[in-house]
């Protein structure tokens, strides 16, 4: 849904307007944020035109080169970066930092924005630029990433206990689990590069570098949670192999029994189908009960030497 979204300061409060055409009637230094949502480029080229910023493309919001993630000019500070989707898609994010204020360029509706804007009418002393709007942006992400991360965790420890019933389909899904996993691994890496590259910016208000600090901690520990997750998939992959060799190495070896069984039984029906002349059994009475009980005691003897070995 295309949506544009302006904030800015009056009388010690924050207020919002959805029209392009207050810009001109406040003062740019109580510009703090300008939200665009999926809005024509008639909106973005106002905007352009106003601030003297350069509104990119998707095509160049999505390069993954460092050199157009985190782009640096004497007074404007852009970064390009990737929130997920309840669905695990990725969604492109433009940030646009100019003179204390912060433009947001997306096409999807995000709930992270959606708390964003909450935390901003709760508490507006806390947000006096648009660094602060931006870090909290940040900062909320990197709490629904967190958040996701724990669903995972809990959908592997699931799969975990329930190991010994997998199936084929279990196989598929650690493949999931860890295309997942490696999705937010990258995805809390560009937030990462991003918040290092501020942390060493000088256009970044100095106050603000203890929370930037505290956001690297925070994403440190992320990794960490990642790899261990990981870790845990790559060891579920190969304890699933392990038991579906297991299954097979059964079956192979119940087909190897049986057959081995009626290898004598068929031995001595092979012997018995010969057409000599001469065979001392042809022409006795008891000849043909002979032959089934001389197979009987073979299939016998060899069950009891199987499960005298244990193989059964």
């Amino acid at each position: 849904m295309s949506e544009f979204k302006l904030f800015y300061r009056k009388d010690d409060a924050i207020k919002v307007s959805r029209s392009i055409d207050i810009i001109k009637q406040i003062p740019e230094s109580q510009i703090l944020w300008i939200d665009l949502n999926d809005v024509d480029e008639a909106i973005e080229s106002q905007l352009e035109d106003f601030l003297k910023i350069y509104i990119q493309e998707e095509e160049e919001m999505i390069e993954i080169e460092t050199s157009s993630r985190y782009i640096e000019t004497r007074d404007t500070l852009v970064v390009n970066t990737n929130f997920l989707l309840g669905t695990y898609d990725k969604n492109p994010v433009s940030f646009i930092m100019k003179n204390n204020i912060l433009i947001s360029v997306r096409s999807e509706d995000l709930r992270s924005f959606t708390e964003t804007v909450k935390k901003i009418f709760v508490n507006p002393a806390n947000f006096p630029t648009g660094y602060h709007i931006f870090l909290a942006l940040l900062d909320t992400r990197i709490e629904f990433d967190a958040d996701m991360i724990e669903e995972i965790t809990m959908e592997i420890t699931n799969m975990s206990n329930a190991i010994a019933d997998a199936d084929e389909d279990a196989l598929l899904e650690i493949k999931n689990l860890q295309e997942k996993t490696m999705m937010f691994r990258e995805n809390i890496i560009d937030k990462q590069r991003a918040i290092s590259n501020m942390l060493r910016s000088n256009l970044v208000p100095h106050e603000l570098h203890a929370k930037l600090t505290i956001m690297i901690k925070d994403i440190n520990s992320l990794l960490e949670h990642i790899k261990f997750s990981f870790d845990r998939l790559d060891y579920l992959q190969d304890t699933f192999l392990g038991l579906l060799n297991i299954e097979q190495n059964k079956i192979i070896k119940i087909f190897t029994i049986i057959s081995v069984i009626f290898l004598p039984p068929t031995l001595v029906a092979s012997i018995y189908g010969m057409n000599f002349e001469i065979m001392p059994e042809l022409h006795w009475k008891y000849g043909y009960l002979f032959s089934y009980l001389l197979m009987a005691i073979f299939i016998a003897a060899l069950l009891l030497f199987f499960k005298k070995k244990k193989y059964l």
